[in-house]
């Protein structure tokens, strides 16, 4: 009852939110690479889409790519060196056929890899969609060409390159999920071998509507003395057959069937007799929380391990709240269930959503479902064919188990918030204190990598790395743990991905490097550089690395190199601060006092610092400083120094809007406009931008051309919090008729945009524009300096973190989540209100339909007052002349 209290929970997101308090929904990634910050190899090739299907080959260090109608096989090493490819397309008859069926020629119609196998040494087993016939083949490794068997792979590959599916080779023997039909509507699970071709049964307590997202085999343990067999695990979403509501309520699942199952003799010919299936529950318990649609599952067979453990990404089916979760198990428990536990009976309860309940009868023996062992070979049952009928007829009726797969510590490892997850792998790496850590790669639908480990201190996000510039999702992940060559791939529709697993050379500090608690990485004193430790021979004795983020131990020296600058009276400074982690504070300090940077003089852009209106008393030394909080301790440390120095300009000097100081990298100052005719406008909705003040400068020189000046828009990419304040600045020079504007997405911008004007002696005009916006989400600003001459325009990109959003803003965003999914559950209940409303109204209108015509039949004179109670009932009587006719009809 529990677990049925849980589901309905689930489904209807009866949460109960105290008000003051909030769920604590995942912690954020310390350090965010966008893509051009990091080392990435990518692989694509022109025309070509649908990277969907990878496998490595570890021996050969080979990774093979199934896109649409080609494969291709590059070096594992450096995916940009293709070695082979085969081209796989579609003959235009099979084209045209299936566009006769009306499907997509240009998408839909063409030949989609799905099966990519290892079959031996020296053959692939590979399946494509086919244009909705799906074929399979062998590929010679030594060739790289096709065979042409060009066998059936119907059962093997699904139809429809949208459909799901999953499959694993095992002992030369393919086991798949997938459908086995043209519309879908076949689910299967089914082993392709010439001696044994094994299915499931077409029935809907066995499999309805999965959505099949892994499959893999754990071996036997060699050391059992139980004579076990190998075991095939599916994972899936289905939807639920316990219970039964209006609308569909999905149910992840775990299934699994045994390597010698060779099906029944009579009952259950050509059918699994070890098929059995149980719910994952993955759950946040205090607030009945369920996260019920599994996305992707990653098994973790480790020699250091005492038994396998997989992981798993789920998200809740009304996803309006934008949440993820990782649930740990151990096989163990699994085969509990499935061994020892319960089984589950289809049962007829009038008014109630429970259609499936406890079976508590006898079980027959051997074991329903299991795989055959010592023991039932003991009884003389060696093999499947030898089971009874009673055995397969119990497991055909009751494939579903009644307990379920519960997580480690009865909880998530990781819960997310505003991410949704797709694809998960996971590693597992020895520490220098000696301590083994199972580190999560896990991607989300935006093309992003999260790499997280949990630590004395919680759930730790070390990064998040973009991998794919146009934010699609990743739809495959590989992992390649090879000692010293560890690399992730991933495949998206555009192309595949290799990053390391660590970018352990990017901290350029002892700090840094510890406090990025990352147990790939340790900092070495001896080179000053942070190393990846499966990297590093000999002894690691002088490494460090403390995975609590303790950086006590560093004894980093203070070698920033002082920017100088030389500026002008009145003008303005930029000062950059190349900060990157997101759980630090910057903080400026002038003169090794801190600043106020919220006052009138100074403003934050992202963490770099302006200084408005210089005077002589801005001269002097400005550090940026990081400022980390890790278990109750600070670690600051010294980003940036720069050393300005302001003096005044005679009246009489002439200058160019040009910097004076030589422009660095790390910082770009801006020096004030020199005297001349100066205007301030705002540029917004309703106002002029696209026409400029002409400026009357004198004439015949040549008109000059447009020339930006720093910092460049590009320049000022950056993270802002949700709804957090920010600025962009943008100059130009240019002729009389310049002017700028600004574009958000595209869009010319909503929001006022000061703009100051200079008309400079040389017969130039100055441009200085910036702007002031808040976002709610990720969005590029362009700004544009248009004239007769030509154009310029410098873009930039703003993230948003959701995370950093303040307490009350997390708080209202959520609550506000909460009454969407609330109002969208009460419609739902009054959709169903009335609907059974209008079921009882029309079963009233039989009934009364059926006694008027029986009075009608005897003549009765109140046949009228009959039908009159039948149009005081509007429902009834929007049905009477439908029923009048059924009626005359009969």
């Amino acid at each position: 009852m529990k677990m049925l209290n849980m589901a309905l929970n689930g489904l209807f997101i009866v949460l109960v939110l105290s008000f003051g308090t909030t769920v604590a929904f995942g912690p954020i990634p310390r350090i965010t690479w966008e893509q051009r910050e990091v080392r990435l190899t990518h692989f694509q090739e022109p025309g070509i889409s649908n990277y969907s299907t990878l496998l490595l080959n570890k021996i050969k260090d080979t990774l093979y790519i199934g896109a649409r109608e080609v494969i291709f096989a590059v070096n594992s090493l450096n995916i940009a060196e293709k070695q082979h490819e085969v081209y796989w397309k579609v003959t235009e008859d099979k084209k045209a056929k299936c566009s006769e069926k009306g499907k997509s020629k240009q998408t839909e119609c063409l030949n989609y890899i799905r099966v990519l196998q290892l079959l031996n040494d020296t053959v692939l087993y590979v399946c494509g969609t086919n244009a909705f016939q799906p074929t399979c083949d062998h590929l010679l490794l030594k060739t790289f060409e096709l065979v042409g068997k060009n066998e059936d792979g119907k059962g093997r590959c699904p139809f429809d390159p949208a459909q799901s599916y999953t499959s694993i080779m095992v002992d030369g023997e393919l086991y798949s999920g997938t459908s086995y039909n043209f519309l879908g509507s076949e689910p299967i699970i089914s082993r392709n071998s010439p001696q044994s071709p094994l299915r499931t049964e077409y029935a809907i307590p066995w499999l309805n509507e999965p959505s099949f997202v892994f499959a893999d085999v754990i071996r036997k343990n060699p050391n059992s003395t139980d004579g076990e067999d190998d075991k095939i695990y599916f994972f899936f979403t289905e939807v639920s057959v316990e219970y039964e509501f209006f609308g569909k309520l999905m149910i992840p699942r775990i299934a699994r069937v045994c390597k010698g199952d060779q099906g029944g003799l009579r009952t259950l010919q050509k059918k699994w007799t070890s098929f059995l299936k149980a719910r994952l529950i993955c759950s946040i318990p205090e607030n009945n929380f369920i996260f019920n649609v599994i996305n992707d599952v990653f098994i973790l067979k480790s020699p250091d391990l005492k038994e396998p453990v997989f992981y798993a990404v789920f998200t809740p089916q009304l996803n309006n709240v934008g949440l993820s979760a990782v649930c740990a198990y151990n096989m163990s428990l699994v085969e509990e269930v499935f061994s020892r536990g319960k089984y589950m009976q289809s049962a007829t309860v009038e008014q109630s959503h429970t259609k499936w309940v406890r079976y508590s009868g006898e079980i027959p023996k051997p074991r329903p479902g299991a795989c055959i062992n010592n023991e039932a070979r003991a009884a003389n049952y060696s093999s499947s064919l030898n089971l009874p009928d009673k055995t397969l007829q119990f497991v055909k009726d009751h494939p579903l188990m009644d307990d379920s797969v519960f997580p480690i510590t009865n909880r998530p490892r990781l819960i997310k918030r505003d991410v949704n997850y797709t694809q998960i792998v996971v590693d597992r790496i020895q520490a220098l204190d000696k301590t083994v850590y199972d580190v999560m790669f896990i991607s989300t639908d935006t093309g992003a990598l999260h790499k997280a480990v949990s630590s004395e201190n919680g759930m730790h996000i070390i990064e998040e790395t973009q991998l794919f510039q146009d934010f699609e999702p990743v739809q495959t992940l590989l992992l390649s743990s090879k000692k010293g060559k560890r690399y992730i791939y991933a495949g998206s529709n555009s192309g595949v991905v290799q990053s390391p697993v660590a970018f352990c050379e990017k901290h350029s500090t002892c700090v840094d490097c510890v406090l990025a608690r990352d147990p790939y990485c340790a900092w070495n004193p001896r080179k000053a550089s942070c190393v990846a430790i499966f990297k590093e021979h000999g002894s690691n004795s002088s490494l460090i690395q403390k995975m609590n983020g303790d950086a006590s131990s560093c004894t980093d020296k203070d070698e920033k190199v002082k920017e100088n600058y030389l500026l002008h009276f009145g003008g303005t400074a930029e000062l950059k601060c190349s900060q990157k982690s997101n759980l630090a504070q910057v903080i400026w300090k002038f003169q090794n006092g801190v600043l106020k940077v919220e006052s009138p003089k100074y403003r934050l852009v992202g963490k770099a610092l302006l200084i408005f209106n210089l005077s002589e008393g801005d001269s002097g030394v400005y550090q940026c400083l990081s400022e980390e909080k890790v278990k109750n301790k600070k670690f600051s440390q010294v980003i940036a120094k720069h050393v300005l120095e302001v003096k005044k300009i005679s009246h009489t000097t002439t200058v160019s809007p040009t910097l004076t100081a030589a422009q660095t990298e790390a910082s770009s100052p801006i020096p004030f406009p020199p005297t001349g005719t100066s205007f301030l406008s705002c540029v917004g909705t309703g106002s002029p931008s696209s026409t400029s003040t002409q400026f009357d400068v004198g004439s015949g020189t040549e008109s000059p051309a447009v020339t930006l000046l720093p910092p460049f828009l590009s320049d000022q990419s950056q993270h802002v919090n949700a709804h957090g304040i920010f600025h962009l600045i943008c100059r130009a020079t240019g002729p009389s008729d310049v002017h700028v504007i600004w574009e958000k997405n595209g869009q010319k911008i909503d929001v006022c945009v000061s703009v100051q004007t200079h008309v400079l002696p040389d017969g130039k005009v100055y441009l200085f524009s910036w702007v002031k916006d808040t976002l709610r989400e990720s969005s590029e600003y362009c700004c544009s300096f248009l004239s007769k001459t030509g154009n310029k325009a410098s873009k930039a990109w703003i993230t948003v973190d959701r995370q950093e959003a303040t307490h009350q803003e997390s708080w209202t965003r959520e609550l506000n989540n909460w009454k969407s999914v609330i109002n969208e559950h009460d419609q739902m209940m009054q959709n169903w209100k009335k609907a059974w409303l209008s079921f009882r109204d029309i079963k009233a209108t039989v009934t009364l339909f059926w006694i008027c015509k029986a009075l009608l039949t005897i003549r009765v004179p109140r046949m009228i007052s009959c039908l009159s109670s039948m149009r005081n009932a509007p429902v009834i009587w929007k049905n009477y002349t439908l029923l009048t006719d059924y009626g005359n009809a009969n």
